[in-house]
This record gives structure tokens, sequence and C-alpha cells, in this order.
């Protein structure tokens, strides 16, 4: 079956950064679009970042635009979320899915705070 599990995240300062890593097993990776989700507490899950199968093609919310980066390592079955200058309204659980599937991880905390 699908497994999404998320590593990474951590308490930063705000302005510094975080490297988010989500391995994916039980389907074939490089045939799925991924996307990152993020959900702070009591407010609704929402899409942060999304890449092409290949890697091609990426885009991003208005709220990550410039601050941070979406990629992925199809041998590794590995998608990465590379954020900077991250602020306090950054604090979310994060999450990954692949778009041909409904499975999620359990996430993993991003907390910036000084």
């Amino acid at each position: 079956q699908v497994q999404l599990v998320e590593s990474g995240g951590g308490l930063v300062q705000p302005g510094g950064s975080l490297r988010l890593s989500c391995a994916a097993s039980g389907f074939t990776f490089s045939r799925s679009a991924m996307k990152w989700y993020r959900q702070a507490p009591g407010k609704e899950r929402e899409l942060v970042a999304s890449i092409s199968t290949g890697g091609g093609t990426v885009n991003y919310a208005d709220f990550v635009k410039g601050r941070f980066t979406i990629s992925r390592d199809n041998a590794k079955n590995t998608v990465y979320l590379q954020m900077n200058s991250l602020k306090p309204e950054d604090t979310a659980v994060y999450y990954c899915k692949a778009s041909k599937f409904e499975s999620w991880g359990q996430g993993t905390q991003v907390t910036v705070s000084s």
C-alpha cells in the first residue's frame, strides 16, 4: 500500500531554514506528481507546493513563493521541501501526498518561533 513518511521538521527561529523530506513507497513514485500540504492549528489543510513527475514543472502557493523550493529524487523515491526565510505563520504540520492516491503520511511538525 501507499506509504509516505515525512521528516525534517523542528523548531526554528524566524528567518531560519528547514529541509523536509518525504520518503514514498508502495507505488511507482516516478509516475506520480507530488504535493506538499500544511495544516496549522484550527485551520484547514492547504496546498503549499507541487511538482510534476520529472520535476520540470513546479507550482507554489503565493504565501511561500520565493521562499520555499520543492524538488524530488526519483532514484530515491523522495520529495523535498526546502524552506527558507521562515515566518511564524509557517508553523504547521507539513504533509506530502501523491497526486494519484488519497493516502497521507503522519506529517512533520514545523514550529517557527523565537
